[in-house]
């Protein structure tokens, strides 16, 4: 059986939740990634953020990048999977609510991200195939 963990990418770093939109993106580029979790001071996850919402969402409601803190990003509580759970769990989790990364728990902390290419590196053409897919479904109209 193919657990979370053996296919995440292990100790995503964190943009704090305290930490401006300008150092997310700085972050973001440094790091060639699209998303960031956003961690509290206790360590755990507060929410996600992707470079989307920082154009979408705050560039084009007016929001000073170097002053608004990345929790006003965080809407919501984040979906997540436990390090423990069998992989079809995570897939179907991704699938079902369109998630391209999926902070991976354990303890209540943060110990990995799943993402579309760990998927591909790590699970057959079929599993990947129908993942991918599912996540890039648009909604019915």
């Amino acid at each position: 059986m193919t657990l979370t963990r053996d296919i995440m990418t292990p100790a995503p770093r964190c943009i704090g939740e305290n930490d401006s939109l300008s150092i997310a993106a700085s972050v973001m580029s440094e790091l060639d990634v699209g998303a960031l979790p956003i961690c509290g001071e206790d360590g755990r996850l507060k929410g996600m953020l992707t470079d989307r919402d920082i154009v979408v969402r705050a560039v084009s409601y007016g929001f000073d990048l170097e002053t608004t803190p990345a929790r006003v990003l965080a809407a919501g509580k984040p979906y997540t999977v436990d390090a423990a759970a069998d992989i079809q769990v995570a897939l179907e989790l991704m699938q079902e609510q369109q998630i391209r990364r999926l902070p991976v728990i354990e303890d209540h902390r943060l110990v990995g991200i799943i993402s579309q290419a760990d998927v591909a590196l790590a699970l057959s053409p079929e599993a990947t195939g129908v993942t991918v897919e599912s996540i890039s479904r648009q909604a019915a109209s």
